[in-house]
């Protein structure tokens, strides 16, 4: 298995109007439509997603529990550079791109979809992957509510025979921010053993992640540390340091150590390098719209 899966894809975005909860404004002639529109992609994704999916909004590499705003574009460009190599040898340099939208016109629950093409070396088989997040922001129905997501993730294309695709990764996830000391998220997963090449009991573990604006230096800088349990190829432990160049650019350096290393003579994970790169496009709806008369 080795790097097949390595990757993350589209962050929480730096411009908090992006994000479900921070003011997603609705023209009320436009509910009804945009609503319709949003159930037909929906009920779309889904019949769709029992045999395909991608990377959801995360924060190094594990999901978070944010959600792009309604209309909402994210293309994020993510590369894994091994840092020591296997009997001398390094594996392959994986590199994931993927796009983000949020469907729902909703302030207080959003869903996310986003498809990923993902390469390994010049490894182009069944590069296709899907995924799906449906999430609440904090303090979405009552005072101090935390944040909570579900969806699924690698919901890949290649279901039969060898070498499958279907890592299948559901989880649910919830966060909230304490005070000055940043945002604490906590969740489970469960990913496909039969594709992950592990007993079922090590193809699931916790998710646990710390996140904060650093701003007592620059409201342009954000840390993350996050976890993923279990032991396969998913699981590990990441670092990571942000900056925003604009409201709606932002890159990621950070290093990934898997904690499947030496698990078998198929999974043997050293660590990488990370690189991340994310980009906001102005929502969709917003693209044709004429700029009010003064």
């Amino acid at each position: 298995m080795a790097m097949h899966n390595r990757y993350a894809g589209a962050r929480r975005s730096d411009r908090t109007d992006h994000i479900i909860g921070y003011g997603n404004n609705i023209y009320k002639g436009e509910l009804m439509k945009r609503t319709i529109y949003a159930l037909v992609v929906t009920a779309a994704l889904f019949m769709f997603a029992g045999t395909a999916g991608a990377t959801p909004s995360t924060q190094i590499w594990i999901p978070s529990t944010d959600i792009q705003g309604f209309g909402v574009l994210h293309l994020g460009w993510d590369s894994y550079i091994k840092t020591a190599a296997i009997n001398g040898t390094f594996e392959g340099t994986v590199t994931n791109g993927g796009i983000t939208v949020g469907v729902l016109p909703f302030k207080q629950v959003g869903l996310e979809i986003g498809i990923d093409y993902r390469d390994i070396s010049d490894n182009h088989t069944y590069p296709i992957y899907f995924n799906a997040k449906l999430g609440v922001p904090e303090d979405g129905f009552f005072k101090y509510m935390p944040a909570v997501a579900v969806g699924a993730f690698d919901l890949g294309t290649k279901t039969g025979g060898a070498g499958l695709t279907n890592y299948n990764i559901t989880y649910g996830l919830i966060a909230k921010n304490i005070w000055k000391l940043g945002r604490i998220s906590a969740g489970y997963y469960v990913g496909n053993d039969n594709a992950l090449l592990v007993p079922k009991k090590d193809a699931q573990g916790f998710l646990v992640s710390w996140d904060r604006t650093i701003s007592e230096l620059s409201d342009k800088l954000w840390l993350a540390v996050d976890y993923q349990g279990g032991y396969n190829s998913y699981s590990e432990i990441s670092v990571g340091l942000s900056y925003a160049i604009t409201p709606d650019a932002s890159f990621i350096v950070g290093y990934d150590v898997w904690s499947d290393i030496n698990s078998s003579p198929l999974v043997q994970a050293k660590p990488t390098a990370t690189v991340q790169v994310d980009f906001n496009l102005p929502a969709v709806q917003d693209w044709f719209k004429k700029a009010d008369k003064k």
